[in-house]
């Protein structure tokens, strides 16, 4: 039998800082490479494209933490861990939407309430280890990140699976819960929106336009956190 689940996105949901930013940082202290250094300028043509509306933003998203993730090629696992600690310590956290998590727990304690066993799970695109870092902080149960390849105890600098995001996010919570109902859900942008839409309750937090539109068509919550 399945579990009742309360789940929330991560970057931009309840921190407004970007989690690539934090791994840039860690690897320029932690792991520095002349490919680390230059790793914004070389991609300025992109960012450039993506901004215009000429790359798809989740396929630019998915690109950029496909390339960041080569930089960590020979971190072994435990760094990698560690890595997680310090960008939810150093960067995620500082920028946490206080009022989000607040109401994020207020929907756990309320769904607990009617729906004993209910858990906290975390759905994000950001590496497995800084998703892990970051359920612990906020006492969820677990997290579903993207998991990084390793060989050996090692980095290979590649990713195992796809970036969570979208329909891949929706369904890897739809798994997690075997069957348990969906009871309320956090986003922020229109990549939330499969996740969004398997919730009893969805909250839109401070949303992107396309959510906007979507949260006011569909009568979700919108918090301007």
């Amino acid at each position: 039998m399945g579990v009742p689940v309360v789940v929330s996105d991560m970057d931009g949901t309840l921190t407004m800082a970007e989690t690539w930013r934090g791994i840039l940082g860690w690897i320029r202290a932690q792991h520095p490479s002349p490919a680390a250094r230059r790793f914004i300028v070389v991609r300025l043509p992109v960012v450039a494209m993506a901004r215009m509306g000429l790359y798809d933003k989740e396929s630019f998203r998915a690109r950029w933490m496909r390339d960041l993730v080569r930089l960590l090629r020979g971190v072994s696992a435990d760094r990698l861990t560690a890595m997680g600690e310090w960008v939810v310590e150093r960067h995620l956290w500082p920028a946490r939407r206080q009022v989000a998590l607040e109401s994020v727990k207020g929907a756990l304690h309320d769904a607990q309430a009617l729906h004993p066993g209910t858990v906290l799970m975390l759905a994000t695109g950001a590496p497995q280890q800084v998703g892990d870092a970051f359920a612990r902080r906020i006492g969820a149960s677990a997290a579903l990140g993207t998991p990084l390849e390793l060989r050996d105890g090692l980095a290979t600098g590649e990713l195992a699976a796809r970036v969570q995001s979208g329909e891949d996010k929706a369904a890897a919570i739809r798994a997690r819960a075997a069957g348990g109902e969906l009871l309320a859900a956090f986003g922020d942008s229109a990549a939330d929106i499969p996740l969004l839409g398997l919730a009893s309750r969805a909250v839109a937090i401070a949303p992107d336009r396309a959510l906007r539109r979507a949260a006011i068509a569909r009568g979700w919550e919108i918090l301007e956190a």
